[in-house]
């Protein structure tokens, strides 16, 4: 069976495959480069995720592609691995010296294109396309065959260009709107027209030039197309290709369809490819942003409070995909949150004091400030005078760093944990996360190695190279987050206070 049924042309099969390109079309977004060590990181991620196919890269490129390909195919994960080609023999050929389990062959097929790249005629661009396929199958390997820029082909030369491809023994047949110039309506008649023409799978590959990338695989699927092509956090050319986590939740959770993926790690992959890439994730980015789960709203954080589907889909959860969700404090809140966040350490004001509470924390809000938990804390403890209920369970007593050209970025820290004096030494990738790593370790020998730093926010609250800088961290043990900020003219002292600020209200008893 070939295609997928909901409500389409499909054919019943319901497992959509997932072939993942963050390694090759994801690593040309530009700007990004990754190290070897990260590739065979983010493909091990990618298989623990359950992707099918992970496009490892394109072999012919550069000598260090071609090993980093072989390295990842001698990895054995349980995805297949895919290499990139075009439609010529010594590109083929590297694919097969680095042994992978898909050959991607590849050959501009748009007018636009075949005038000023490859200046093929029609005639040879089948040709072509027939002898690399044969090629490809002859030496015993699965192979895609994609039109590119196949949104842009004439539509009747596009159909007879991949039943030439079928011919020769194509295993699946790509549609790439490679310059994201087409639409879900487009999209479906396309894919509609050649899913009737041929008897092998299609895979859809779609960028987002116009943020319509999504939407437009979801299209192709309910035209037919079993696979989706995809990257981690949307990456690729220009403005990227569908990205992996809205496609497949999408597919999960409104069109029922199965995949192969686990659903609970998209959230920390999604985070993996951010600090990988250097590309931040936006807050409201569905599923994976940090707002995705976040509400502030008086009414709405009310309405959560008491059952999650009032404002959440409810056909998506936070746990579905390893994110997790949150209150958050503001001028917008009400008092529902405020009585929520005080319950988490055994506060229970009554009604009056609660209401001053919550207008000071608006108040605090209106001023410009983010109102962490530990703000909330803070003003909570002077309203019902309860100020001693505060343990410092971790107190600061001397910091250090070393950093500088040719220098690895080290942190020395001292600091007294629950009465005891605890000293450390960290290296980072820089003096932040030097200063951090060092009080982890001493909080990890001290009270138990499962707090987890799960936010960190730098803000210049001043101008100037002596600029004020705030910094706001978030800080987990089991299923509680706490917020709290730390605000100095030095960096890495304002993230030490800030996270051990967010430390000393997780802990407190």
């Amino acid at each position: 069976m070939k295609g997928v049924d909901i409500h389409g042309n499909n054919a019943g099969n319901e497992i959509v495959e997932v072939f993942d390109t963050t390694l090759r079309d994801g690593e040309q977004t530009p700007g990004i480069s990754f190290t070897n060590e990260q590739k065979r990181t983010i493909a091990r991620q990618l298989d623990k995720l359950g992707v099918d196919i992970i496009e490892a890269g394109y072999p012919i490129s550069s000598r260090d592609e071609m090993e980093m390909v072989k390295l990842i195919c001698d990895e054995g994960l349980s995805a297949k691995i895919c290499g990139l080609a075009r439609v010529l023999t010594q590109d083929i050929d590297a694919c097969i010296d680095c042994d992978v389990d898909l050959i991607h062959i590849f050959v501009p097929s748009s007018k636009i294109q075949r005038d000023h790249t490859t200046k093929m005629s029609e005639e040879s661009v089948k040709e072509q396309t027939y002898a690399m396929t044969k090629y490809v199958k002859d030496h015993g390997f699965l192979c895609m065959f994609s039109a590119m820029d196949a949104t842009r082909t004439r539509q009747d030369f596009l159909v007879d260009l991949f039943k030439t491809a079928e011919e020769a023994g194509a295993d699946i047949l790509n549609v790439p709107d490679t310059v994201g110039v087409s639409e879900p309506f487009s999209i479906f008649t396309l894919v509609d027209e050649i899913y009737h023409a041929v008897n092998v799978p299609i895979s859809i590959h779609c960028h987002n030039d116009f943020g319509l990338a999504v939407a437009n695989s979801l299209a192709a699927v309910k035209a037919g197309a079993s696979e989706v092509q995809v990257a981690v956090n949307g990456l690729g050319e220009r403005a990227g290709n569908a990205d992996l986590v809205e496609t497949v939740m999408s597919l999960n959770a409104i069109y029922k369809l199965k995949t192969n993926i686990k659903t609970e790690y998209l959230f920390e992959t999604a985070k993996l490819i951010e600090r990988f890439s250097g590309v931040q994730i936006p807050i409201t980015k569905p599923i994976v942003g940090e707002n995705a789960f976040s509400h502030e709203s008086g009414i709405h954080a009310h309405g959560v409070i008491e059952k999650s589907d009032t404002f959440e889909p409810g056909i998506m959860t936070p746990e579905m995909v390893g994110h997790r969700r949150r209150i958050v404090l503001g001028k917008h809140t009400g008092r529902h949150s405020i009585e929520k966040k005080l319950s988490e350490i055994g506060m229970s004001p009554p009604k009056e004091q609660l209401d001053e509470i919550l207008e000071r924390v608006k108040a605090l809000s209106v001023s410009g400030k983010k109102v962490t938990d530990d703000d909330l804390f803070t003003i909570a403890e002077v309203v019902t005078g309860e100020v001693a209920r505060h343990e410092r369970v971790v107190t600061l007593k001397e910091l250090s760093v070393m950093t500088g050209n040719n220098l690895i970025p080290t942190a020395s820290l001292k600091a007294v944990v629950r009465g005891k004096e605890c000293t450390s030494a960290q290296m980072g990738v820089g003096p932040v996360d030097a200063a951090l790593k060092a009080v982890q370790e001493i909080i990890g020998d001290e009270i138990g190695g499962d707090i987890e730093l799960k936010d960190f926010r730098i803000e210049a609250i001043t101008g100037g190279s002596n600029a004020l800088a705030e910094v706001i961290v978030g800080v987990k043990k089991g299923d509680r987050v706490v917020t709290a900020r730390g605000a100095r003219d030095d960096i890495v002292m304002a993230s030490v206070e800030a996270y051990i600020n967010a430390l000393n209200r997780l802990l407190q008893r």
